[in-house]
This record gives C-alpha cells, sequence and structure tokens, in this order.
C-alpha cells in the first residue's frame, strides 16, 4: 500500500477546474516531484492532500485512511505537513517560537526538544538566531524556518511548495541538500520546485502536470532523459 494515493481526484475553484481527475501515488521513503508551468494544478494538489481545498470528487488516501473532508489541523496530527509557496512564517515571533508553534498539537517535551535539535543541526543558523524576529531573517532563512517548523510537527509525509522561490543559487543548492537530508532520515516528500532540473535531480519519481491534467508519470532520472520534459521544463537538453 502506498502512503499516500489519489485516485481520479477532481478539484474546482468556483467554476475553474483545476484538477481533473489525477491519479498519484507516493511511496514511503521517495521523493516524488510534481512539474509544470505555472496554473497546471501542482499547488492545487498539495491544498488537496493537506486539506485546504476539499476535492469535488475521486479520493486521497493517506496510510490507507480517507482524508477527504479532514480538517487540515487533523491532517497535521495524522503526519502531513505542508510548507506553502512564499516562506511564511510569524514575523513578529522569534525563530524559537515560530519552531515552538510547529509542534503545536504535540505534548511530548522530551521528544519535541530532541526535534528542535535536529532542526537546528539541519539548520545552524536559525540556532544561531533563535531569538530574532522571523521578520528580520533574510529570505533564505525564512525558508529554512517554514521547513524546520513544519518538520516540528515530526511528519511521515512533507508537502513542498517552491522551496527554492527566490534564493540565491548558493542558497537553492543549501536546500536541496536539506531535502536529500530530510528523505534520508526517513520522512517522505511530495516536491514541487520551479526549477524542474533540480527537483527531477533529486526525486525517486515525478509527475508532469499541465491544465490540471497528468501529461507523463516515470522514474525522475528517465523524465530528465524525456525530449518532451527537455524542451517544455528544461531549457533543452542539458
Amino acid at each position: 500500500m502506498s502512503l499516500l494515493e489519489l485516485a481520479e481526484t477532481h478539484v474546482y475553484y468556483g467554476g475553474i477546474h483545476a484538477l481533473k481527475g489525477i491519479s498519484i501515488a507516493v511511496e514511503r521513503g521517495q521523493i516524488v516531484t510534481l512539474v509544470g508551468a505555472n496554473g497546471a494544478g501542482k499547488s492545487t494538489t498539495l491544498r488537496a492532500i493537506s486539506g485546504l481545498l476539499k476535492p469535488g470528487k475521486g479520493a486521497i488516501r493517506f496510510d490507507g485512511r480517507s482524508i477527504v473532508g479532514v480538517p487540515p489541523h487533523e491532517i497535521v496530527r495524522l503526519g502531513i505537513s505542508h510548507v506553502p509557496e512564499g516562506r511564511i512564517v510569524f514575523a513578529n515571533l522569534s525563530v524559537a517560537d515560530n519552531l515552538e508553534l510547529g509542534a503545536y498539537l504535540r505534548r511530548d517535551r522530551k521528544a519535541i526538544e530532541e526535534d528542535r535539535k535536529k532542526v537546528y543541526a539541519l539548520f545552524p543558523r536559525l540556532e544561531e538566531r533563535r531569538r530574532q524576529s522571523s521578520g528580520t531573517l533574510s529570505g533564505g532563512e525564512q525558508q529554512m524556518l517554514a521547513i524546520g517548523r513544519a518538520l516540528m510537527a515530526r511528519p511521515s509525509l512533507l508537502l513542498m511548495d517552491e522551496p527554492s522561490l527566490g534564493l540565491a543559487p548558493i542558497l537553492v543548492r543549501e536546500i536541496f541538500s536539506v531535502i536529500r537530508e530530510i528523505r534520508e532520515r526517513g520522512t517522505t516528500i511530495v516536491l514541487v520546485e520551479q526549477n524542474a532540473r533540480m527537483a527531477l535531480a533529486v526525486a525517486d519519481f515525478g509527475y508532469v502536470l499541465e491544465t490540471g491534467e497528468i501529461r507523463l508519470a516515470d522514474r525522475a532520472s528517465s523524465l530528465l532523459e524525456n525530449p518532451f520534459v527537455q524542451e517544455s521544463y528544461l531549457g533543452g537538453a542539458a
């Protein structure tokens, strides 16, 4: 049984048919990436998984259980964390307080402290700035904080929406190195990322979305070599 399954899932924004019956499977321990142009339905897919949007038709199952209609905070409790696009942090709160909010559903104080130390090991700059207001961090540091806060919920599945958007190339490489490390620690990841080449390089499997439908689904290494993908999303052959 896959950890996450979407089966013939449809999502509507008013009169707009945003997802047109997509089917996706994510196996435990994988990084799965969704590739496509703006408006293809990638972020909509993540929002449907995390309960922010309710499908009009179709199924979404997590660890064998239907999560359609389950409130977002309960989906977090089940083990899914969402790092939304845009580095959304609580700007007036400190780095440490933002991380604490990531664990708001948990009561296991000793384990929470262990996870905080793990986040600081992933992102040493966050520990250096733990008492600093989050709104004064750089864009890259805010992205690190958004990821760290999501990890504080101790998810088994992490949804990441455009983690490298707007970051300098050196920070992009750092974020992708962290994505690999998060997976190596046992967390499954669904990744939406504008940098399709780097996303496919880090992923195990990929889906190419076009206007709310799946155009291609294959091993990420095969999609990197696919002429259509190279021409449409990778700027031509490497």
